[in-house]
């Protein structure tokens, strides 16, 4: 995990998953954000087919394997993957233990070689910037005034990439 508050002149991609079960490489949607000198460049978020056929977190974010038994697998989404991530400096989600272990499970299941990148974890970014207690997604969300469809991975995404440039602003003191 990369130090908190990189400089703002630094590109990355917020991303969040959702998983169809426990297992890492269970990967059913991603959301992507691109963030280039300060200013969001592109977004991106889709369905994917996982490993198996079924999905036991339906519960959590509405995605059930109707829903996902005909979208393109890991292999086939990576290149659109690759696309937001190849040449920016780091990586962030929001808890990002969870979000790099599901990319990288999901790679090496895939045998695809896991981006280089470091991970920005907001979870520990909001909790030092603003002393928070509580820092889970919807909470900074809430303080910070961010729309939230919280389990859509694109909104996740975009979320944790306001998160960072939120906190960017302060530090720079605007």
């Amino acid at each position: 995990m990369r130090a908190l508050l990189p400089d703002p002149e630094l590109s990355f991609t917020a991303l969040d998953f959702e998983t169809a079960d426990s297992p890492s490489n269970s990967a059913c949607a991603i959301g992507l954000v691109r963030v280039e000198k300060g200013r969001i460049v592109a977004r991106d978020s889709f369905l994917i087919q996982p490993p198996f056929p079924y999905v036991r977190f339906t519960r959590i974010h509405g995605i059930t394997w109707e829903k996902v038994r005909d979208k393109p697998t890991f292999t086939e989404r990576w290149p659109r993957i690759q696309r937001m991530i190849e040449g920016v400096d780091y990586l962030a989600a929001h808890n990002a233990v969870f979000d790099r272990r599901v990319l990288h499970a999901s790679c090496l299941a895939h045998g695809l070689a896991p981006p280089p990148q470091d991970f920005l974890c907001t979870v520990k970014l909001a909790r030092r910037t603003w002393s928070l207690k509580r820092a889970n997604l919807k909470a900074v969300c809430e303080l910070l005034g961010i729309p939230l469809d919280h389990h859509h991975a694109g909104s996740d995404a975009e979320a944790c990439a306001k998160i960072i440039l939120a906190a960017q602003a302060i530090a720079q003191g605007e």
